[in-house]
Parts: C-alpha cells; structure tokens; sequence
C-alpha cells in the first residue's frame, strides 16, 4: 500500500491531440500514474499499470460500492499491483463511479443533486478504449474484473462487448438484481450510499434495463468466454480480524446475497451448457478476500489474452 501511494506522485498525464503511439510513462514495477481521461461525464482519472514489455493487452479493474472520488481501492487495499507487476498487461483502475453500478443511467439521480447522468459503460468501452488505443493499448485484447458492484458490471459487459473484452471475473459480484424483491434491496442501499436514486439508473424493476444488466438473465453473451465467478460463504476467517466485528458482521450478510446470486448464476450456466469457473470458499464481504480472488484468476487472465 505504502509503495503504491508512494509512486502514484511521479505525475499525471492529460489527453493530447496529437496521436501517441506508445505509453507516456513507464510506472516503476508496482506503481502506477494517473491519467485524466475525457468523458461524457467530465474528466475520468484511471490509474494505470503499464505493460512490462510494452505490449498492448489490457486488464480492465473494476472497483466495488463506495468506489472513492480520488482512487481505486485495488491500489491501495490490494496487492493488485504487485501481482501483475512482472507481467506483459496494462493494469487499468477507473477511478470513481460511487453507487453507479458502471452502467450507462437514464439520468441524474433525482435525489442528491447529481448533475451529470453517469455513463460508465459508454466511457469503459468507448471514451476509455480510444484514449488507450493512444498510448498502445489495443481495443480489442482486454480482459475485465469487477469487486462486489463490479462484479456484476464486469460480467455484463464482458458480455454485451465481445469485441473488446476476452476474459470477464467478478468477485462478490450481485450478479442476478432481478431476483425478485432485490431490486428494492438496492434501492436501500443505494439511498444508504450517496442517496441515490436506483429508478434513475434503470427505471422501474420491469424496465428492459433490469434484463440489460443482470449478469445470470444474461449468461448466454458469455458463452465461450473464459469466466471466473468468485463468491465467500460468509464465514469469517483470520483476514476479517482487522476489520472489527461490525464491519465483519456487515461483511457477512452481504456475501450472503452475493453467495446467493453466485449459485444462481451457476445454475443458469449449468442449464444453458455454458462453461465457467465458479467458486464458492470461505470469505466474507472484503478486500482481501477479492486480492486472493484476483490472484486465483491471474493465470486465466494472462492465458486469455496472451499476455505472459
């Protein structure tokens, strides 16, 4: 953690008109530099990783519910850099998208005075692919990973961009919100976390939207893509200890309902024939538990988009 925040001062770089054709900066091994990307809803700071040799597979990651304004928790509450430092693949960290589900909204939420309708699946796979493909990235060879909110996001995009994506995760991932009545679930915890308003990014719970993005609905876009599916049972373990008992005890009934959508998700894919890794172990609602979901799915990753 101390050696990612360390390196995240060596600068940030702003889009230029002028095509590049190669990374602006090499990041030190385990570091990674802020870039500004322009969207639709602003400028978009991603965190990125590059490539060790210079090559242009990337992996997309994305973070969970209270993603912060100012950085991706896989920098600082995982090893995630650490992990892939050694490896051909430019490590991708959007930064931001509280309660936005990485989706494309219908409008502002109406609830919290939120001015720009959030458009995270226009910009991770329009606005932020063309800036990469400027500095070497291809468009077409990325992988995607997502914690708890991000799981069912990486999933579904994966999906519904063929094209770009290679490899999908999710890790903690709600990754069924039609399952009946969890749409009013969200809707409370997404008042809890911000006040924002779920009819706002999906409209009502029979709104074609809900169907769009409900990752298990959607299983058979993934057919023939790797996938790896990673759920805790809720059962606590030593690396929940730091954590204190109430936030391990929130921990614990929210990977319930992950665990609950994961199995549900499992079953869909068993019907429809459609291979997956699915794993379903010992863990809880927490970050460390997503940096050993992450290091499981690495050799996946690499081997999905030739990036050894």
């Amino acid at each position: 953690m101390a050696t990612a925040v360390l390196l995240s001062s060596i600068g940030a770089a702003v889009a230029t008109a002028a095509p590049v054709h190669s990374p602006i900066l090499r990041a030190p091994a385990g570091g990674y530099q802020d870039l500004f990307v322009p969207s639709s809803m602003g400028p978009i700071k991603v965190q990125v990783q590059w490539a060790r040799r210079g090559g242009s597979a990337a992996l997309y990651v994305l973070d969970g519910f209270r993603a912060p304004a100012d950085h991706s928790q896989w920098t600082t509450d995982t090893d995630a850099l650490r992990q892939f430092a050694g490896d051909n693949v430019t490590l991708v960290f959007p930064v931001g998208g509280h309660s936005s589900f990485y989706t494309d909204w219908y409008r502002p939420s109406s609830t919290n005075r939120q001015t720009t309708t959030y458009k995270w699946e226009t910009f991770l796979t329009q606005e932020l692919p063309a800036f990469l493909e400027r500095h070497g990235v291809s468009r077409t060879n990325n992988a995607i990973v997502g914690a708890s909110m991000g799981g069912n996001a990486a999933l579904t995009l994966a999906g519904h961009h063929r094209d770009q994506f290679k490899f999908a995760g999710s890790f903690s991932g709600f990754v069924h919100p039609t399952y009946p009545l969890w749409s009013e679930a969200m809707r409370v915890a997404m008042w809890d976390e911000g006040n924002f308003n779920v009819d706002d990014m999906w409209g009502p719970a029979k709104d074609p939207a809900w169907t769009r993005n409900d990752a298990t609905v959607q299983a058979e876009s993934l057919r023939g893509l790797p996938v790896y599916v990673w759920a805790g049972n809720g059962v606590p373990g030593p690396l929940d200890l730091p954590y204190g008992v109430g936030n391990t005890v929130n921990a614990m009934g929210l990977e319930a309902m992950a665990t609950a959508a994961t199995q549900m998700f499992r079953d869909r894919i068993t019907a429809l024939g459609i291979t997956a890794r699915v794993d379903v172990v010992n863990g809880t609602h927490t970050w460390p538990y997503w940096q050993q979901a992450l290091a499981t799915a690495r050799p996946m990753i690499l081997d999905a988009l030739g990036a050894h």
